[in-house]
């Protein structure tokens, strides 16, 4: 028997898949749908109505670093709690308090926000980081890649339960209630922090010489234990945020505009829910492409490429008619791909290039960025509409991002270590053990 047929980590990945799926599944894509019904009885704007995905992605941002804080000091377990209940107390104020638009505003952009940040990505990101080099980039495609099937499966879930009790969007708030009670549950049960709390080490690999270093090395993953501010001293960390500036814009105006987008180009509200879901169940693909990339290229490369898809989705959605719904379908695939592909770069390039001691704060404060930048896409693309009557102008904003974005990642090449370049130059590619 081997060590690695008891490896947690691959367990692990499982459970942080599952709390994905139901903390940022149902609140943020089930919360698309939901949405576009609560707007009949609580009366607002389009650049109101994007307000609310504005906040909730500024607040999916905002406390990334108390995030990392809430990790480092209580652990990645109490950190995914803390999360569900905060999910849960926006989901419950929509259902029970919500009458007014700033009662929308709080709920869904200020409670769910927040909740989602110290229940999704950070703490699962991290954990990923402490358990996997090898297969880091896989593993975490695998675990982000959960939301993604909560949307195609979630959002026309709500949209069938919506239909089938004559638009409840109190009811359907409150199964978004019932779910992330649950995922509170199971991360406190299952989460674990690190290998060696259970006496392995990363990836699951044995060990047989304890002076042998159990990091892998490789010219795509530092070895070198990177301090914050050492971090932050180079090109490529911000040249990484740029690209994530890039990478994150256009998704959330889509998310939040897209099924109006549809509709507006009289698309049948049916086929523009499935778009959407094609949007989540692409971002799924996009994240496994992604992940496999980043195990074996540069991740410039893996994270340039994925913009691209940004450009295609973008002059897709421009022609969209209820004659072509192919053109909707894939310009909602390229935007979910793009988003998927290049969120798990984001994710990884940080983790390669830093190593898991200053991930949480690094990656904490990419997203704070991302989101400070990119949380406006839903306002802009609403005022924008207000102004124009037209979607146009938003998605060519998002064509000149994806494209600044694959400029800026021309130069975010492998940093070398600070204690290491004055006397090795090419100190990132480490000797073969």
């Amino acid at each position: 028997m081997t060590e690695t047929k008891s490896f947690y980590g691959w367990k692990l990945v499982g459970i942080l898949w599952f709390l994905d799926f139901l903390n940022m599944g149902f609140p943020y894509y089930g919360g698309t749908v939901v949405n576009t019904y609560m707007r009949n009885d609580i009366v607002m704007s389009r650049s109101m109505y994007g307000l609310g995905f504005t906040l909730l992605n500024l607040f999916v941002g905002l406390p990334s670093l108390l995030v990392a804080a809430a990790i480092l000091r209580c652990g990645i377990r109490w950190t995914f709690a803390l999360g569900s209940s905060l999910i849960l107390a926006g989901a419950l104020w929509l259902s029970l308090v919500a009458t007014r638009p700033w009662h929308y505003l709080l709920g869904f952009g200020v409670l769910a926000g927040t909740g989602i940040s110290f229940g999704t990505i950070v703490p699962a990101a991290t954990a990923v980081t402490r358990w996997f080099v090898r297969y880091r980039g896989r593993a975490m495609a695998v675990t982000l890649s959960a939301s993604g099937f909560a949307g195609f499966f979630g959002a026309p879930l709500i949209n069938h339960i919506l239909a089938a009790t004559g638009g409840n969007w109190r009811l359907a708030w409150l199964v978004v209630s019932g779910v992330t009670i649950l995922s509170g549950i199971l991360a406190l049960l299952f989460v674990k922090e690190r290998p060696e709390d259970l006496g392995q080490v990363a990836d699951g690999r044995i060990i047989p010489n304890r002076s042998v270093s159990p990091i892998a090395a490789s010219s795509l993953v530092t070895t070198f234990p990177w301090t914050t501010r050492q971090a932050y001293g180079t090109p490529a960390y911000w040249m990484i945020v740029i690209g994530g500036i890039a990478s994150q814009f256009p998704f959330f105006f889509f998310v939040a505009h897209g099924l109006l987008h549809l509709k507006g180009a009289g698309i049948s509200s049916g086929d523009a829910a499935w778009a959407m879901g094609l949007l989540s169940i692409a971002a799924v693909g996009g994240r496994l492409i992604g992940g496999w990339l980043m195990d074996r290229f540069t991740a410039r490369l893996a994270f340039a490429l994925g913009l691209g898809c940004y450009l295609i989705g973008s002059a897709l959605a421009l022609h969209v008619s209820p004659n072509a719904l192919w053109i909707a379908f894939l310009a909602a695939i390229f935007y979910g791909t793009a988003f998927g592909w290049t969120f798990i770069c984001l994710n990884t390039s940080t983790a390669h290039f830093y190593g898991p001691a200053a991930f949480p704060t690094l990656n904490g404060t990419a997203i704070l960025l991302t989101a400070v930048f990119c949380s406006p896409a839903g306002f802009i693309g609403g005022k924008l509409f207000d102004l124009y009557a037209s979607y146009t102008a938003a998605f060519e904003i998002n064509m000149i991002l994806a494209g600044g974005g694959i400029v800026a990642l021309l130069f975010a090449t492998m940093p070398s270590p600070p204690e290491r370049a004055a006397k090795i130059p090419d100190a990132e590619v480490a000797p073969a053990s």
